[in-house]
């Protein structure tokens, strides 16, 4: 083959590959095809590219000629891509346009309206339901002293019963609090009675909500944080079936004239007799689930014949007075009354489970 006939088929080669490179750049109409097409013309491996390097091969008298028409056709083409980049710019900003066009004569959307927690509308319905018993309501201190938690209510230093509760040590120091008493995050709204008896004479009636800490193994029915509803009555010969029909009374209110209520035995400190009072579980109707963990009954609302001795330590005689106290558990109560398998819902600020709510 003689140098001209070389040359010439070269650049017949390139003006084939000019016209299949435009030809198929006009029909291009994504970023991604564009993309193909670059790297199938122009990239390290492209067919513009294995062009030139081949100029090499050719006779040095006729690499001139055929390098500047090869190097033509690679300015060309790259113009051509750069066109068509800001072709498809443009029309996929007039479709994002076109798509997302805000038509003003349509009416605003409707803001949606706040609801409440599921545990601030039980709490709610408790307090109704025991203020129609003639109850007030009050609240105390989340930090409390070691006596109020414990000794004032008949659990003094080393007491065993002290071990029922999982408690959260407060130090004093690094919180700014007086160090020469131990503080505790209460363990239950118990600690209220003996306050309230040092602010009121008898007769009382009072239900004292709010959060309480045990450091506890979360499951279904039991977590670290959790709300008491305390309530005690202090006055004449008040007797254990009072305690049961002010139980019953406000779980009647909730749950309707035929919820069951079972009372049994139990032991605390501060109440003598004592005894917890159980709702039978509304989400498995007593066949047993991960609620009631499989035996068709929830603990919620421990409680007995307040202690002598706390009613000592209140200023209260025991000699003419007597009480009841219970610690009602609003946690467990919100998840019979809405149909909560695990109480720890509750608490996870899920909007999905929240908005069921209202």
């Amino acid at each position: 083959m003689n140098e001209n006939t070389q040359a010439t088929e070269t650049l017949a080669r390139i003006e084939h590959l000019q016209i299949d490179a435009e030809d198929k750049l006009t029909q291009i109409d994504t970023v991604e095809a564009l993309r193909a097409w670059q790297r199938c013309y122009l990239g390290r491996a492209g067919a513009v590219t294995q062009l030139l390097r081949g100029i090499s091969a050719l006779p040095p008298a006729q690499r001139p000629t055929v390098g500047h028409v090869a190097n033509r056709l690679r300015q060309r083409l790259e113009t051509a891509s750069a066109q068509k980049k800001r072709e498809l710019g443009d029309l996929r900003l007039q479709h994002s346009l076109r798509s997302a066009a805000l038509d003003v004569t349509l009416p605003g959307r409707a803001q949606g309206t706040g609801r409440l927690h599921p545990m601030t509308l039980i709490l709610r319905e408790m307090v109704q339901a025991f203020r129609t018993m003639g109850f007030q309501v009050m609240t105390g201190p989340e930090i409390e002293t070691d006596d109020h938690n414990f000794t004032l209510l008949n659990m003094p230093p080393n007491h065993p019963a002290r071990d029922m509760h999982d408690t959260f040590y407060v130090d004093a120091e690094a919180s700014g609090l007086p160090r020469a008493t131990n503080w505790v995050l209460r363990t239950h709204t118990s600690p209220n009675q003996v306050r309230v008896m040092w602010q009121q004479d008898p007769p009382i009636r009072v239900v004292v909500p709010g959060v309480c800490y045990r450091f506890d193994n979360p499951d279904p029915s039991h977590d670290w944080m959790f709300y008491q509803m305390e309530g005690f009555a202090i006055g004449s010969d008040i007797t254990l079936p009072e305690l049961k029909g002010t139980i019953t009374g406000m779980v009647q209110a909730l749950f309707g004239a035929r919820t069951r209520v079972r009372f049994r035995g139990t032991y605390f400190p501060f109440t003598e007799p004592s005894l917890e009072a159980d709702l039978q579980c509304t989400l498995c109707a007593g066949r047993g689930c991960r609620l009631c963990k499989g035996t068709g009954w929830v603990e919620c609302i421990p409680g007995g014949i307040i202690h002598p001795q706390v009613l000592r330590n209140g200023g209260i005689d025991p000699g003419r007075y007597s009480g009841f106290a219970f610690g009602a558990g609003p946690n467990r109560i919100a998840a019979l009354k809405y149909g909560v398998e695990d109480i720890r819902y509750l608490y996870k600020n899920d909007a999905r489970f929240l908005e069921q709510f209202h």
